[in-house]
Parts: structure tokens; C-alpha cells; sequence
């Protein structure tokens, strides 16, 4: 799977619509806190990859909707791969905010 075949399937404005339609979903930002207070979507929980394996404390049912993104869809990636090792069975990477074409919010 090559580098831009890899996230074909992200679409952020997608899973934030579908995001925003699922009850009880968590919609989980991995960027930086910088990056993050440049801007973000609104009702996105900051939760740097640096910081990913502190999720449980964050999220504790393990079924819970997470959708994950970051600036391009790379760090979300690796973040979905490592829920998903640690038992959180819902988990989607919907790419990088960098494509959104929503409103973001400082």
C-alpha cells in the first residue's frame, strides 16, 4: 500500500458528519496542543499521539465511537493502530484536518 493510497479512504468531512450523528462518538484530535490551539473542530478532545496511551483515562469503555484525526491523516494512523492493539473495537482514522471544510475554532 503506497503513502497516498493508504488514507484513500479518509474523508474528515465524512466521519465528522458521521461523527456528529453517532450518539455517545468521541471525536479525538492527536495533533500537538499547539496545533491544536491554532485551531480545531469544535467538541474535539486534544489527546497528542505523544500522549495516546493515556486514552484509557480519557475514554474508559472501550466501545465507545472514537473517531481520530490529525493534520494529515499519518498520526491519526498510528494512533488507530495502537487503540485497536489496547482493545478499543470502534476506532475510525478520518483523516486530516487539513481537507475539512468546516468551520474550525481557536
Amino acid at each position: 500500500m503506497g503513502l497516498f493510497t493508504m488514507f484513500r479512504n479518509a474523508d474528515i468531512n465524512a466521519g465528522v458528519e458521521e461523527f456528529r450523528k453517532t450518539n455517545g462518538a468521541v471525536l479525538l484530535d492527536v495533533r500537538t496542543a499547539e496545533e491544536y490551539r491554532e485551531g480545531h473542530i469544535e467538541g474535539s478532545i486534544n489527546l497528542p499521539l505523544d500522549s495516546i496511551t493515556t486514552t484509557p483515562s480519557v475514554v474508559k469503555d472501550k466501545s465507545t465511537p472514537l473517531y481520530v484525526h490529525c493534520l494529515s491523516g499519518g498520526r491519526s494512523g498510528r494512533a488507530v493502530d495502537y487503540l485497536k492493539q489496547i482493545g478499543y473495537n470502534n476506532v475510525k482514522n478520518i483523516g486530516g484536518i487539513g481537507n475539512f471544510a468546516g468551520k474550525v475554532v481557536k
